[in-house]
């Protein structure tokens, strides 16, 4: 998984030569390159690997443009792209210190871009107005591919959104919110699977078995001698792990969806965080109501000056970090919850020794 980079290509095609199966892109406009662009860079320097957004945000696109662009990536790889949807975006809203768009706006937008992707009209509407709309050059050569399907997946925390799931989608994709232990991260993948499975029987919908389920996170293995907080672990995960300190801070301060609350529940925010944001923002000139931007600065892919001094154990081990031996049993206590594909969060420079390391100690035992 990738915090989408115009060079993120080159990563992804080492990817595909490791023997990934799966190269995601997330969404997030104020933080990274657009996440189209960046794909078909991807798609055009790859062959096999599956492409997909993880997720793409419907509120900050809509729907039509959401429908040719990933059908435009499919003209460039047929048959290996994947369409990944969430309320917000997981960050994309957050950092615009914008809500999140609605369950019931949500699910309308998916059947607008599912209707689109299936050659058909749909009933678009902007305010007031409705209109009928279709991709029309659809069966010429060279625009769009909409004859090899697109699996459309949902970033889905809280239970209406999983319930919708279990309506709509193909695939679920999830974080584990802060989870430290297995059981606690099997219970949360279990009780997920169960909600989405209760709305697809209420819909009369047969899901595929197995169901596509996702995990995303992040990884290192431990060499000998190493700790959670070595240097070069929490130069690998921190800055995702650190997303506990963000979405935390979210929680406390008006951001009331489903990933922060989940995350909130397991992390406990410290004024001390509140005070070095601060400090941070004093730093660089931010205006006081601007603080939803400075707490996203770096989110994901770097720390700010000094913010890894709230980098704890607890959040790096949420992720798979460990022993070799370890992280296999993890993933197979995830497998045996339900779970069919894990998302390494790639972080800056650390990425290509990150895809060998992983593929060499753990892809081996799968």
């Amino acid at each position: 998984m990738f915090l989408s980079y115009a060079e993120a290509w080159k990563e992804a095609k080492l990817a595909e030569e490791l023997g990934y199966t799966n190269a995601w892109f997330a969404d997030m406009q104020l933080h990274a390159s657009d996440v189209y662009a960046t794909m078909a860079l991807a798609a055009q320097n790859t062959d096999r690997i599956n492409l997909g957004t993880a997720v793409s945000a419907p509120p900050n696109r809509i729907a039509p443009l959401t429908a040719s662009s990933i059908a435009t990536i499919n003209q460039l790889a047929p048959g290996r792209v994947t369409l990944g949807l969430g309320v917000g975006g997981f960050s994309a809203r957050r950092s615009m210190g914008m809500k999140p768009m609605t369950v019931k706006r949500f699910r309308e937008y998916v059947e607008q871009v599912r209707g689109l992707l299936e050659g058909g009209d749909v009933l678009y509407r902007e305010g007031e107005i409705e209109r009928w709309i279709r991709l029309l050059q659809h069966d010429f050569d060279g625009y769009i591919n909409i004859e090899d399907p697109i699996p459309i997946y949902f970033a889905a925390n809280g239970p209406r959104m999983l319930d919708l799931t279990g309506r709509l989608a193909d695939g679920w994709i999830t974080v584990m919110g802060g989870m430290v232990t297995t059981e606690q991260q099997t219970e949360n993948v279990s009780r997920g699977l169960a909600a989405i499975k209760a709305g697809a029987k209420a819909a009369g919908r047969q899901m595929s078995d197995p169901y596509y389920v996702q995990v995303s996170t992040v990884g290192c293995v431990l060499r000998p001698g190493e700790s959670l907080m070595s240097d070069r672990v929490v130069e690998r995960v921190g800055p995702f792990g650190l997303l506990s300190a963000h979405a935390t801070w979210e929680a406390q301060h008006g951001v009331q969806d489903a990933v922060a609350a989940e995350f909130s529940r397991h992390t406990s925010s410290t004024s001390e965080y509140d005070d070095y944001l601060e400090t941070y923002a004093a730093g660089i000139g931010s205006p006081p109501d601007r603080r939803y931007l400075d707490v996203h600065k770096g989110h994901m892919g770097h720390f700010k000056p000094g913010e890894e001094e709230f980098l704890t154990e607890a959040m790096v081990a949420a992720g798979l970090v460990g022993t070799s031996e370890e992280i296999v049993e993890r993933i197979r206590a995830w497998e045996e919850a339900g779970v069919t594909d894990v998302a390494l969060q790639v972080m800056g420079d650390t990425g290509p020794a990150m895809l060998k390391e992983f593929a060499d100690e753990v892809m081996v035992h799968f």
